[in-house]
């Protein structure tokens, strides 16, 4: 008997089923839902729309044949989003042909299960490519955290500032970036000793992952004692809020740092921007921008947001 990954339905890995015939929906349906999380959609636009919605699923059970929008064009789309390329695709179908097969592994499935379902064979090739995908995540995961801090690493800030950059400018959003720096870091190390510095660095990057107001902001090691945010939908007002959270926090971590020009503890200078995306627009003057307001903190002594607003610092 196959084992569950889970004895909490919202720990299970999460399937999403897409067949226009009902009675194929509730056979897979009582065959997975002991082990795993199913939804389910009833042809291609609905599975679509689902994939919109998180957490994404870990696999996709997608019929061949269906109306208006067939498995294997509901395949390509999914394979060249960005953000729903990763999950795996097994196609469901009745078709035995080489030539079906063929098509279906060029769109980018995974694998094949014929009707009618055998139910061992259907489950052992849904554990299977469950478990490489959780594997694969685990892996993905590990690349994309700086392995001091624990919060995203350099790779991650620009695959993440890329995608939201692209989204923002199809759907006329604003987007924010924090860009800060640990006033006097260098001194810091100096004094304490790298040991302790390194202790500081992950004491500040917890606190301001902690300070991020939603799961979808981003809170990354920018590089050395550098360190940034993303934030999707946001608009001027709601980055320099989150920044002052982020400083304040900081600053009650009372890390003593008696080599500071700028307080007897450790602090930040934090610079923010805002743009909606446009063309000839680059994501790089969002960057350019937030470094602008964090050169004017440290020119104004530290220890304080600044926010960049068409050449305007408040």
């Amino acid at each position: 008997m196959m084992q569950a990954t889970s004895t909490h339905a919202e720990e299970m890995a999460k399937i999403l089923v897409v067949d226009d015939e009902k009675i194929n929906i509730t056979v897979l349906e009582s065959l997975l839902k002991p082990y795993y999380k199913v939804v389910v959609a009833k042809d291609g636009m609905q599975a679509l729309q689902r994939l919109e919605k998180v957490p994404l699923p870990d696999l996709i059970l997608l019929d061949v044949v269906m109306p208006e929008m067939d498995g294997y064009e509901v395949c390509r789309r999914v394979k060249s989003n960005l953000v729903t390329r990763g999950i795996p695709v097994i196609f469901i179908t009745g078709q035995s042909e080489e030539r079906s097969e063929a098509k279906g592994f060029e769109v980018g499935a995974v694998d094949y299960i014929l009707k009618p379902f055998s139910p061992l064979t259907t489950l052992a090739r849904v554990k299977t490519h469950v478990e490489l995908k959780q594997r694969g995540d685990q892996l993905e995961r590990m690349a994309v955290l700086d392995g001091l801090t624990g919060i995203a690493n350099r790779r991650r800030f620009d695959e993440f500032l890329d995608y939201e950059w692209e989204r923002s400018h199809r759907y006329q959003h604003e987007l924010s970036l924090i860009l800060m720096d640990i006033d006097f870091f260098k001194r810091y190390n100096d004094h304490f000793g790298h040991a302790e510095g390194d202790v500081c660095l992950k004491k500040v990057a917890r606190t301001i992952a902690a300070s991020l107001p939603r799961s979808v902001d981003l809170a990354c090691r920018y590089g050395g004692e550098e360190f940034a945010c993303v934030l999707p939908e946001t608009n001027a007002a709601g980055a320099l809020v989150t920044a002052q959270r982020i400083l304040e926090n900081c600053r009650k971590l009372h890390l003593p740092h008696p080599l500071s020009e700028a307080a007897e503890h450790v602090t930040l200078s934090v610079g923010t921007s805002t743009l909606i995306p446009g063309v000839p627009m680059q994501k790089q003057e969002l960057i350019e921008r937030a470094d602008q307001g964090l050169y004017m903190c440290k020119k104004n002594g530290r220890n304080q947001v600044r926010q960049f607003s068409e050449g305007i610092f408040p």
